[in-house]
């Protein structure tokens, strides 16, 4: 990736950069680049990150019922045993 740096940034522009980045949870560069890329309309390139859907109809699908049950075998294997530690 190539580094460029931005001189003429003044102190206002400057302090409402830190403050967005801030609020957004981004650094500073993120949020520069970000605005950069929507500016002209360039979509970051995704790399690794695949989409995959063969199996999303099958996640999200628990009931209350169905999750209280599994978290309640999920606690009762965390559970130490006192007398397996004597």
């Amino acid at each position: 990736m190539k580094n460029m740096t931005v001189r003429g940034i003044d102190p206002l522009l400057a302090e409402k950069l830190k403050e967005t980045a801030g609020q957004q949870s981004k650094s500073i560069n993120q949020l520069v680049v970000e605005a950069l890329r929507e500016h002209f309309g360039v979509k970051p390139h995704k790399g690794f990150c695949v989409v995959h859907e063969d199996m999303d109809d099958l996640f999200g699908k628990w009931t209350v019922e169905e999750f209280n049950q599994i978290q309640g075998e999920v606690d009762a294997q965390r559970s130490i045993d006192p007398e397996l530690w004597k």
